[in-house]
């Protein structure tokens, strides 16, 4: 299949493409590079007569990329590319809508132009896009733990509400012109190739500074919770709503509960760090439970979480040993 893989560069839409690859689709790749790195992408798959990926580099806002749905004209579209600070949104909640809404409709309505030359006398599209969305920013603080897809959704940040609202663009391409969309909203997914340097993963940034031996700081008392799922459980997620003929929105995370003192302890274990566990005031509107339940995911995807956090935190830990190397 012709596959468009939007933030293709970054932490999770590089193993998405890594895997679409293995598989043998033709993958296109869209990232402006601004977190996203040219390392995450093997060169292998850049070079030569007839490479197994193209790259684009571009902002999902930009006008130019209609010129790449002309081009590729993809039958399926991952689209992972987001502003992914939560702070920087609540500092530039403008900037956030621009590139998490407009760009992510600049992106759905090209899809369904072109859906809408190939296909237009069909009455339903064979094409879909898969939306990594958000599962603790739109949920905001729950009572129900482990939260369902039913539950209200009550977005704490513009960065929540921006996913929330491309949830609802995709529902009315579905109602109204018929283009299939799955939503995963995901819980704190980490791994291989995370991000370190910005707010986003806090088992990247903790790897990282133990690893580099700074001293780091757990916001608060450390027991504010997060569900946390390993990067390949949600390539496999992905790739199961690719193939899935559903609709609409899943959960994908482990209902599982850990606190943040919890994944200190076992990082400095890991690591072989022996960092000292110092607190530093708690943030702002900082979320003190999110969990997911996967039930949906596991009755309507066949999805279930393979990994354990101890497991998914050595692969990730020995990944950052590498790059100390």
């Amino acid at each position: 299949m012709k596959i468009l893989v939007t933030g293709g560069a970054g932490f999770i839409g590089s193993h998405i493409v890594d895997r679409l690859i293995k598989e043998g689709h033709k993958v296109a790749i869209i990232d402006n590079l601004t977190t996203g790195k040219k390392e995450n992408i093997n060169s292998i798959y850049l070079k030569g007569q007839n490479p197994k990926a193209k790259f684009y580099k571009l902002d999902i806002q930009s006008p130019k990329i209609s010129q790449v749905f002309k081009i590729e004209k993809p039958e399926i579209v991952f689209h992972c590319a987001a502003q992914i600070n939560v702070r920087e949104s609540v500092e530039n909640p403008v900037e956030d809508a621009k590139v998490n809404i407009l760009g992510s409709l600049n992106i759905i309505q090209n899809f369904f132009s072109i859906n809408q030359r190939i296909y237009k006398r069909r009455s339903t599209f064979a094409n879909k896009i898969i939306f990594l969305s958000t599962g603790g920013a739109i949920y905001g603080d729950a009572d129900i733990i482990p939260t369902p897809e039913t539950y209200p959704e009550f977005p704490l940040s513009p960065y929540g509400i921006a996913k929330l609202s491309v949830e609802k663009y995709l529902n009315y391409y579905f109602k109204v012109f018929k283009l299939p969309y799955i939503a995963l909203r995901l819980a704190n997914v980490y791994g291989p190739r995370q991000n370190s340097k910005g707010e986003a993963g806090v088992v990247a940034i903790f790897c990282d500074k133990m690893l580099c031996g700074a001293q780091l700081f757990i916001n608060g008392s450390g027991r504010q919770t997060r569900d946390f799922v390993f990067v390949q459980d949600v390539v496999e997620a992905a790739i199961l709503a690719m193939k899935s003929k559903k609709t609409g929105v899943f959960n994908i995370g482990t209902s599982k509960e850990t606190n943040i003192n919890t994944i200190f302890r076992k990082l400095n274990e890991l690591t072989s760090a022996n960092c000292k566990e110092i607190h530093s005031p708690q943030k702002q509107g900082e979320q003190k439970r999110s969990c997911l339940d996967y039930s949906k995911a596991k009755k309507e995807l066949k999805w279930t979480p393979k990994y354990d956090l101890d497991k998914g935190l050595e692969e990730t830990v020995n990944w950052f040993k590498g790059k100390f190397k």
